[in-house]
């Protein structure tokens, strides 16, 4: 059984993505060593990206969501693929804030309120789907679902949760996308609401030992649900040195110039922090092409 999950209630009416993003977090986490308020902030976006990736039907399609806010956080970037892998970054991966009024991680407080969520969507087109809608609350989930909302006239709910522990780890994480589809009624409404009213948070729920699939049959609690797909999802960065290369090469002669000057030229994965190196050699190659002839 795969920790992300879709599935459709059997009169068709309401539809509905899970995933236990414990993992994806954890290594997100280990990757850029977040203080607890900014994983709860990176992981919520990955988790919801993850599940707006496996929505995509081809099989290179990407989403991208991004946050930039008057935060101290600064800009947060998730990427999702259409197999559910997710891989993200944050501008400052150390923000310490008291908690909030509710005794909980500031999230809000961290990403800030004042700002925009942007949505990528790249399917082989020649140039991506950009979406992108002013930030209701900086929580994340309420941002998501407002996006749904305004840019593509989907109700949506969205919940989303991560669960740190004192020495910084991940406990839990995950989260739920439900949306109505056309023909869904004022009952079923009704019912989904309540439904909403009476479900713990998705981090107490995967505490209890609930999966993907258990967390979805409690959103939809009254109603048939009928499982489309699972995946296996990761966080997972598919950079490589020729993607690199390819950066570099799009970089305009000054800078390029700048570059060349040194010996060693050392380039950094913003996703996974992977190096990669460079001689003054190889960086006089990439600049050829774009040599002006006299």
């Amino acid at each position: 059984m795969g920790n992300l999950l879709r599935a459709i209630t059997q009169d068709g009416a309401v539809a509905v993505t899970t995933i236990d993003s414990t993992a994806i977090v954890s290594e997100m986490e280990r990757i850029h060593k977040t203080s607890a308020v900014v994983t709860a902030a990176l992981g919520r976006l990955l988790t919801a990206a993850s599940m707006m990736g496996a929505a995509m039907k081809g099989e290179r399609d990407s989403i991208t969501l991004r946050i930039k806010a008057d935060g101290p956080v600064g800009v947060l970037v998730a990427v999702g693929s259409s197999d559910g892998n997710v891989k993200g970054y944050v501008g400052n991966p150390v923000v310490e804030l008291p908690l909030n009024s509710r005794g909980k991680l500031d999230v809000k407080g961290a990403v800030g309120t004042d700002g925009l969520l942007y949505v990528i969507k790249d399917i082989g087109l020649k140039e991506p789907y950009i979406g992108q809608i002013p930030l209701q609350s900086g929580e994340i989930a309420e941002d998501i679902a407002a996006y749904y909302a305004y840019s593509e006239q989907i109700p949506t709910v969205c919940a989303l949760g991560v669960l740190v522990a004192p020495d910084l780890s991940v406990k839990t994480a995950g989260g739920f996308l439900l949306q109505l589809l056309p023909g869904a009624d004022s009952g079923i409404i009704d019912r989904i609401e309540a439904n909403m009213k009476n479900l713990p948070p998705v981090t107490t729920l995967l505490e209890q030992g609930l999966s993907a699939l258990d967390i979805a049959k409690r959103a939809l609690d009254g109603f048939t649900v009928e499982v489309l797909d699972e995946f296996d999802a990761a966080y997972r960065c598919d950079c490589s040195r020729e993607r690199v290369q390819r950066a570099l090469c799009s970089l305009g002669d000054a800078d390029m110039a700048e570059i060349v000057e040194d010996e060693q030229t050392e380039i950094l994965c913003n996703f996974c922090g992977k190096a990669y190196h460079f001689s003054k050699q190889e960086i006089e190659k990439l600049r050829k092409p774009q040599a002006k002839p006299e």
